[in-house]
């Protein structure tokens, strides 16, 4: 199987990295990838955007599975391009894909399916901003209505700050979800869907605070960890058959039948998991340290939800222990990155490279999150010395990473009301 993967980050390398170890695989490709992936498949350059020329290319490259990283394209209707094309194509229709690129719309969907989730109201209006915030609170969470790359958020506190971006949102012409506050630790699931057929992978946590001790401003992610060693195994049963199956139900009801990653973020309260959102591909950085551990051929994997059979799917092994990732970012991330730095040390096991391209045969920076690192052992404990000794070895001027990455876990510092 010759499969070809959109996109250029640190997910795009680990899901790479898994396909290249799956004896199914026969040819890998990527567009555009970046100076990591480079070393492991073929790299071509196309606008990721555009599905036209998605779908040129992997015709041209005879591409049996096309995979689709990132959010954008699918929301554009890239996959829908693919499959027209007459190419397999692991990643769900721009219909589908609204339960990421509209969280109106995947409210309307949640709440036909029966699915717990926050409380929300849409706000399109200035006029009609301080009202609507008067029935939130004490704590605000205000989101951007489409696409923000996981930075669009802001969870506050002070209503002052809260309104502040909320009319900055408005002001871009981009409306406002305020939702109500959910209480309890976050859990990213992950899981391969094929209609009303739902396979999950193992849960992860994500770290969206740029420092330690969840300070700072929210960014794309600066780490993950899994397993969940305070999360128990009947709870991911509970999120598969009480959210994510009905809200594949309700698509297919919807005539939007899901193909692809359908990703459910949620908070573990005291009242059990509520959503609190849904996107429409593999998250970063939690893919990282997910993938880390799989067992099982990720291409027969992706491969059969791009086609249909992923009922026929074996049982997903795991590999036992733990894994995490730690995001190195560039200086001034997650405000405009400085770009354009040699990096060294980064071509070792376990370094996957986002942000990064070759510059006269030298690895430069080329964006705000520059490397996932990931380390792997037999407990968390055991895979955040890996992953941090990776990074001990890394050179990169003015750069910073999180130092606390699944330290809560560890600790035993995180639980369910």
């Amino acid at each position: 199987m010759r499969v070809l993967v959109i996109g250029s980050g640190a997910r795009e390398h680990a899901l790479l990295i898994a396909l290249a170890r799956d004896p199914g695989v026969s040819a890998l490709m990527c567009a555009p990838g970046n100076a990591g992936i480079g070393k492991i498949a073929e790299q071509h350059s196309v606008d990721i955007a555009s599905g036209e020329a998605v779908a040129a290319l992997a015709k041209t490259l005879d591409a049996d599975l096309v995979v689709v990283g990132p959010e954008v394209p699918l929301v554009l209707g890239v996959a829908d391009a693919v499959r027209a094309a007459g190419i397999a194509c692991f990643g769900p229709s721009a219909d589908a894909a609204r339960i990421e690129g509209s969280k109106a719309f995947a409210k309307d969907v949640m709440a036909a399916a029966g699915v717990k989730t926050a409380h929300s109201e849409i706000v399109d209006s200035p006029a009609k901003l301080d009202e609507a915030l008067d029935r939130f609170g004490p704590n605000w969470v205000v989101k951007d209505d489409g696409l923000a790359a996981g930075k669009g958020v802001v969870v506050t506190t002070d209503r002052d700050a809260a309104r502040d971006h909320a009319a900055e949102l408005l002001e871009n012409g981009h409306p406002v979800l305020l939702e109500s506050f959910l209480d309890g630790p976050e859990v990213s699931l992950f899981c391969v869907v094929d209609g009303e057929t739902v396979v999950p992978l193992l849960p992860a946590q994500d770290h969206k605070r740029v420092g330690d001790g969840d300070t700072g401003p929210n960014t794309g992610g600066m780490g993950a960890y899994t397993p969940l060693p305070w999360l128990p195994e009947q709870t991911v049963t509970q999120i598969v058959d009480d959210v994510v199956k009905p809200v594949a139900a309700e698509l297919v009801a919807r005539g939007s039948a899901f193909s692809g990653l359908l990703y459910a973020g949620l908070a573990i309260g005291k009242d059990g998991p509520a959503v609190v959102e849904f996107n429409c591909r593999f998250g970063d950085p939690e893919t990282q340290a997910v993938l880390a551990l799989l067992k099982s051929p990720l291409g027969e994997l992706l491969n059969a939800a791009a086609t249909g059979t992923l009922d026929r799917v074996a049982p997903l092994e795991w590999q036992d222990g733990s894994a995490v990732t730690v995001v190195v970012a560039a200086e001034h991330y997650p405000a405009t990155p400085r770009t354009g730095d040699v990096i060294t040390g980064a071509d070792g096991d376990g370094v996957l490279h986002a942000g990064t391209k070759l510059v006269d045969d030298q690895v430069v920076s080329a964006g705000g999150r520059v490397l996932s690192v990931v380390g792997v052992g037999a407990d968390l404990d055991a895979a955040r010395a890996d992953a941090y000794s990776k990074i001990s070895a890394i050179k990169l001027p003015g750069s910073h990473f999180r130092k606390d990455i699944g330290l809560a876990a560890v600790e035993g510092r995180i639980a369910i009301p």
